[in-house]
């Protein structure tokens, strides 16, 4: 029987016993399942602001995927990374990494972005609290005492903060409240694992000012053995148990709500801190076995590695907003003023091992970035008009500001063996500066009853430039930086955005939808690459356009509530990445990417004490371009894994091959899942006192995923699967809850990552077993 129908049998059998046990809902807010369920037995409704006003997940004309912040803390019970855990919920959404928990990389129905440069760009936008989060480091500011999130799938460009052309991830934490309110939920289990997550808050001044102040902790112990024992690591770094792995997770956040009687004027100020250190991720050389994807053999809870020093990562991220609105009785103005900045850096070994653990080894490998005081600055106008009359309509602007005020760097360092010391002078600084303003309007008019027609137009403007501000040297002082390339690179584009959707409300129970979107992503520079001595690497705007068609449906009384999406885009000029043989990050345009697919999701409360939910996915990607290639694995003179795709060699001009490409032309996007399947149940079993016994679960399923652009046998996983479970205790009044619960149950090992030359592997998370305490009052 194949690894494949080993796990999908696991999958149907987890999701039976989630089907056949489950819970109540969780005390503290929502129930623990993929929809809020109401009193009356009933699933309740959802309330979206996907089109910037609050209304009814089933009236909006885009396809959303929708997670309350009750069922997110079930999931990272086990320490886990909030934002990686959400796309394990959401069909069409993925997200991975490879640089720790500073740098996920998120894709929507497929599109999303490889690079792990710190100054990437990424087609998925993070939206915190009406706040565009643009520096893959802001992306990556941890979800806390979070209400509800929302995913925005396809092109985006219209409404919210920058273009999108994959789609919108939307945070909405709890807010100051007119009374005395507080949440809590903390966990302990495996690993010394730690998770505290809260906010307490209520009136200071009743009816005219409130507060809430929202916190989060997380700990976990080192776990994974270093089992290098050598002297001659240049950097000092020492081997030893259960040395890497670990780290720690301070956060909080401050609002005050201001509401003047009679005034129509509320203002929201708020303010966060984050303060992470950690390890950063551990890639486990030559766990990947040539001719195979099979990774079950390779140790999880060991590695050697003679660099990094223990692969430190620290950041420290301060932000505020203040977010006023003011009804003039027909319209409403918003503006939104925001400001983040960030610091701090990542190292590792990043060849994962030594030379002893591979065969054919040349050199070491390290590398770290850094980024300090990043500075974003964000102001964001609106005026809408009020009512829920036949014809709605709202207007605005927005700028953004982000540079690093030449305050980051890459370094990377390669060691010849027997090398006793690196080059000092081999790292760069660069200067990023990125600019954006845009002006947007939509509008939305009932045409005859029971159809509407929404549209909406953005145009906007993106600048990028990155300066060299100190190049590469050898141990000489002299530069190695191509004496011809540009040190500054300056590009600009300004492009539309807009989108048609129609919305026919077919019955009262169910409505039809069709969407047309069009949106880009602004110019791209590639700067690591210097480290390497080698010029920047630039690539054009991509754009992209989008249909989508779909239904939406509550049915047997709101008892069951099923919604479901086709799509078909393409991308033309599409952004791609890849690696050299140095690992030094290639950026290019292919001609075009196409995708099609579809999305649904299902949520069912046949009785009062029961709720399950399943969500799926398929998707089929397929890059379009026979004149572009990319480097495949290649390390000492040999391809080191099992590449599927025509190649040609490229050889130095004494005819000896250092590197070899592959033409890409028909292969999927990377990380992009041919199907994703989630399912949840829970059950909760009356107790004669007025309290609840419960149990439940939740499973993951994940097809066939290629890691890297070209096709290989080795980069690809293909029917990954995670479950948890949880069972315990609500008293009467549902005060607080009490449980046991277990994170990947199975103790998977799944493939998540690669770094190809080496063949290192990326692994998820092990199992976690803890005991978890909700409370609200």
């Amino acid at each position: 029987m194949s690894n494949f129908t080993i796990r999908s049998l696991l999958f149907v059998g987890c999701a039976t016993a989630a089907l056949s046990f489950a819970t109540a809902a969780s005390a503290q807010d929502a129930p623990t399942t993929t929809t809020a369920a109401a009193s009356d037995g009933t699933l309740g409704d959802i309330v979206v602001t996907a089109e910037r006003r609050s209304e009814n997940l089933q009236n909006v004309p885009i396809s959303v995927g929708v997670l309350q912040g009750s069922d997110l803390r079930d999931y990272t019970a086990g320490g886990s990374d909030t934002l990686l855990e959400l796309a394990n919920r959401v069909p069409g959404l993925y997200a991975e990494t490879t640089t720790g928990k500073i740098f996920p990389r998120f894709y929507i129905r497929g599109l999303g972005n490889i690079d792990f440069y710190l100054g990437a760009s990424q087609p998925v936008e993070i939206i915190q609290d009406d706040v565009v989060l643009e520096h893959v480091v802001l992306k990556s500011n941890p979800v806390y005492d979070v209400n509800q999130i929302e995913v925005l799938r396809g092109p985006q460009g219209t409404l919210f903060g920058r273009n999108s052309t994959a789609g919108i991830i939307k945070f909405d934490t709890n807010k100051p409240t007119n009374e005395f309110t507080g949440r809590a939920t903390a966990s302990y289990g495996t690993y010394n694992t730690v998770t505290l997550d809260a906010g307490v808050g209520g009136p200071i001044v009743k009816d005219v000012l409130t507060f809430r102040v929202s916190g989060l902790y997380q700990h976990r112990d080192n776990w994974i053995t270093n089992t290098y024992t050598g002297t001659n690591s240049a950097d000092g770094t020492t081997g030893g148990k259960d040395t890497l792995g670990g780290f720690d997770e301070k956060d909080i956040r401050v609002q005050l709500e201001l509401t003047p009687p009679d005034t129509g004027f509320t203002g929201l100020l708020s303010a966060h801190a984050r303060d992470y250190s950690g390890t950063s991720t551990i890639f486990h050389r030559g766990a990947i076995l040539k001719g195979t994807n099979d990774v079950s053999n390779a140790p999880r809870a060991f590695v050697g590695l003679d660099e990094g020093a223990g692969n430190p990562q620290a950041y420290k991220t301060y932000g505020g907003s203040w977010n006023m609105k003011n009804d003039f009785g027909g319209v409403t103005l918003t503006s939104i003023s925001a400001y983040e900045t960030t610091s701090g850096y990542s190292r590792g070994d990043t060849d994962g091992g030594v030379a002893t653990n591979f065969p054919g080894n040349l050199y070491f490998g390290e590398s770290q970035g850094r980024v300090r005081d990043l500075d974003q600055l964000t102001q964001e106008l609106r005026l809408a008009n009020n009512g829920n009359g036949r014809f709605k309509w709202q207007i605005g602007g927005i700028y953004f500001y982000s540079r690093d005020n030449t305050e980051f760097d890459q370094r990377g360092f390669f060691l010849l063996p027997g090398q006793a010391a690196r080059n000092p002078n081999n790292y760069v600084l660069l200067r990023n500066t990125n600019t954006s303003y845009a002006g947007f309007g939509q509008a939305s008019y009932e045409i005859v009853p029971k159809l509407t027609i929404t549209g909406g137009v953005r145009v906007t403007n993106d600048t990028k430039s990155t300066r060299l501000v100190i190049g590469p040297r050898n141990a000489a002082g002299v530069s190695t930086f191509p004496a011809t390339a540009p040190t500054f690179v300056r590009l600009s584009d300004t492009q539309p955005s807009w989108d048609v959707a129609l919305r026919y409300q077919a019955t009262d129970d169910v409505s039809l939808f069709a969407r047309v979107a069009h949106s880009f992503r602004g110019p791209t520079i590639q700067g690591r690459n210097a480290v390497f001595s080698s010029a920047f690497v630039t690539a054009g705007s991509e754009t992209i356009t989008s249909y989508e068609g779909g239904f939406k449906s509550n049915l047997l009384g709101n008892t069951l509530r099923f919604n479901a999406t086709g799509f078909y885009y393409k991308v033309k000029n599409i952004q791609l990445n890849g690696n050299d043989a140095n690992n030094n990050g290639l950026l290019f345009n292919a001609d075009q990417a196409q995708a099609w697919g579809g999305e649904a999701e299902l949520t069912w409360r046949p009785v009062p004490n029961f709720t399950a939910g399943i969500g799926a996915s398929v998707l089929h990607t397929e890059i379009n371009d026979k004149r572009v290639y990319t480097p495949v694995c290649f390390l000492n003179g040999a391809v080191t894994c099992t590449v599927l795709n025509p190649t040609i060699p490229v050889r130095n001009a004494a005819g000896v091959t250092t590197a070899t490409l592959a033409q890409i032309d028909g292969n999927p996007l990377p990380n992009a899942p041919k199907y994703q399947l989630d399912g949840n149940a829970r059950y909760d079993f009356p107790l004669g006192n007025g309290g609840k016994l419960f149990v439940g679960g939740d499973v993951t399923l994940q097809g066939y995923t290629s890691l890297v652009p070209y096709k290989t046998i080795e980069y690809t996983s293909d029917g990954t699967f995670e479950a948890g479970l949880k069972a315990g205790y609500t008293p009467p009044e549902g005060a607080y809850e009490i449980a046991v619960f277990t994170r990947n149950v199975t103790n998977e090992k799944n493939l998540k990552g690669v770094l190809d030359n080496y063949n290192a592997a990326v692994f998820n998370d092990p199992r976690i077993v803890g005991v978890q305490l909700s409370g609200k009052f």
